[in-house]
């Protein structure tokens, strides 16, 4: 779990963009039975970022999963913030030095305004520990989270 502030440009993703983070979400779920959501809105409603993706997090649904490995990565362009939360399952494996490592590499990406690399990144990074931890199974598990990016106000 973490946070921080970064630069936006005027449209955070384009289509192409935003296509590229979704394949990466379905890529990196078909080797797990985690899920990833991505949230995009321009303000945060809270000065702490990560007490908003909890928000998010719980109106998603994300905390019902059948193994509490759901992670949601939040971003809110107009207030240049982003925070990383994973439910309780892939928290305890994960520790605090993964979420924020992921941050740092999220936010270097931001501030070089490579926003859906800096995505996609995160994405792949998380899909790899949910498979080391959750991996995928043929005959139980199901997409239990719609796997496009939801935006905000």
């Amino acid at each position: 779990m973490g946070l921080f502030s970064f630069w936006k440009k005027n449209n955070f993703l384009t289509a192409d963009e935003s296509a590229r983070v979704i394949q990466a979400i379905r890529e990196s779920e078909t080797k797990t039975s985690g899920e990833v959501r991505v949230f995009i809105e321009s303000r945060c409603r809270y000065v702490n970022p990560l007490d908003r993706a909890a928000e998010v997090f719980w109106s998603l649904k994300m905390d019902h999963t059948q193994e509490r490995n759901a992670v949601l990565v939040y971003v809110a362009t107009k207030d240049h913030q982003v925070a990383i939360l994973g439910d309780d399952g892939i928290h305890k494996i994960a520790g605090p030095e993964f979420w924020k490592n992921e941050l740092s590499q999220v936010i270097h990406h931001f501030k070089e305004n490579a926003y859906a690399d800096g995505l996609v990144l995160a994405i792949n990074d998380i899909g790899h520990l949910l498979q080391d931890h959750f991996p995928y199974k043929p005959t139980t598990d199901k997409n239990e989270l719609p796997d496009d990016i939801v935006f905000g106000d």
